[in-house]
């Protein structure tokens, strides 16, 4: 019986220090995202990753460390899709396209990481929250805005007002389509466009993206 039975355990995996890390890292993604900061306990993370609870401790000195990393994490990620979608510059209708599927892009193929991002933050990580991320998304469009304001003799200090009121429709819209993913991500991408670009008076019926659609 002895015997069986200590042939049936299932044997811990051993993980250099980086990989454990990593683990823990992963592994609280999911359920912050599945559950929220508060619902998540610490015996659930270690269980989850087969470890000890001084385990977690001693990479993340608790779970209000690891929350912190895990959004850093996320928000470098999304900044980094949005710095190389804006890289090229461009006219502003473009800009705002990019911006629209960068963060559609994200929810469809990183859900956990915005469900992470766009809840309440119960603690400060060292970026801050998903309210500052979208300010600096906005920061960045501002200054393309601001040299397009300039070439067409607009007042450039109004610039940071239309960033943030672009980047914020776009941002809340993601928010909206996290949970109904439906209509699908371009036709989203296009109305959000057609509203911000062309406005309510003149709103096309039938809106569509200007680059070429996904194979």
């Amino acid at each position: 019986m002895d015997a069986v039975s200590s042939g049936a355990a299932r044997p811990r995996v051993r993980m250099t220090g980086a990989q454990r890390r990593q683990q823990l890292l992963d592994i609280g993604r999911e359920l912050f995202a599945q559950r929220g900061y508060e619902a998540t306990s610490i015996e659930e993370l270690a269980a989850r990753a087969d470890v000890s609870k001084p385990v977690v401790y001693e990479h993340f000195g608790g779970k209000e460390g690891l929350y912190a990393v895990v959004v850093d994490r996320e928000m470098q990620r999304l900044l980094d899709r949005f710095a190389s979608a804006f890289a090229a510059g461009g006219h502003p209708r473009d800009l705002l396209e990019r911006a629209a599927l960068v963060l559609l892009d994200y929810i469809e193929e990183d859900t956990d990481g915005f469900t992470v991002l766009s809840r309440d933050s119960p603690v400060t990580s060292a970026s801050g929250t998903y309210s500052s991320l979208i300010g600096e998304v906005a920061r960045k469009v501002e200054h393309i805005l601001g040299s397009q304001f300039d070439a067409r003799g607009y007042d450039r200090h109004l610039a940071e007002l239309y960033s943030q009121a672009l980047v914020g429709m776009v941002a809340l819209v993601g928010q909206w389509w996290l949970e109904t993913r439906t209509p699908g991500k371009r036709e989203v991408a296009a109305h959000l466009v057609n509203l911000a670009y062309n406005g309510l008076a003149h709103l096309d019926p039938a809106p569509g993206l200007a680059d070429a659609p996904e194979s």
